[in-house]
């Protein structure tokens, strides 16, 4: 009877633990990695707060935002997912061909969404995200230039049908911007 008893709680807890692992599961994809051709020019780190964060359903909090502008017009709003189970959780809201309505007002189209967690292959040391081919769009409100981002929202769905939300509110510090190299500017500006 006493050999019964571990026997039995080892058992309930090898059942029991796929229960547990949902929050640091890799969200699957179907579309094959592309080759990474370009690099970051313009880096911009956000300091507050996700109202929202929904990545394939489910509801996380987020440690940062970030805007990483690639030399090649790829924008990336990346969020630095708080996961306990996964310090590399990271989803990320891609696009081309931004936007900016006036001074204060930024969109931009999202074709993709690139995943990155614990699980993904390496490249010297570093996770590389998974493509999933998306449509969305995510606003900025405030400006760079400024120093002063006020929120951003993105909304998006993948080829799969998975949706992924984010509403960023920023908490008055100002945005911090480090031009990484210099390269041709990719913003559709009307005002310029």
């Amino acid at each position: 009877m006493r050999l019964c008893k571990p026997l039995l709680a080892a058992a309930l807890i090898a059942l029991a633990s796929p229960c547990f692992a949902e929050s640091s599961a890799s969200i699957p994809v179907n579309n094959p990695p592309a080759l990474q051709t370009s690099y970051i020019d313009l880096l911009a780190l956000m300091s507050g707060h996700c109202k929202t964060l929904k990545v394939a359903g489910r509801t996380f909090a987020c440690k940062t935002v970030a805007y990483a502008h690639g030399d090649k017009g790829r924008v990336n709003f990346a969020v630095a997912v708080d996961d306990p189970s996964d310090a590399n959780h990271v989803v990320s809201f891609s696009g081309e061909n931004g936007k900016r309505a006036d001074d204060n007002s930024y969109e931009l189209p999202i074709d993709r969404m690139l995943l990155n967690s614990k699980d993904r292959p390496k490249v010297d040391g570093l996770p590389v995200p998974a493509e999933q081919a998306s449509t969305g769009l995510c606003r900025q409100t405030g400006n760079f230039a400024a120093k002063k981002v006020n929120d951003v929202t993105c909304s998006a769905t993948d080829s799969e049908g998975r949706r992924y939300e984010l509403l960023f509110i920023s908490d008055g510090t100002p945005v911090s911007v480090r031009r990484i190299r210099q390269s041709a500017p990719s913003i559709q500006d009307p005002f310029k």
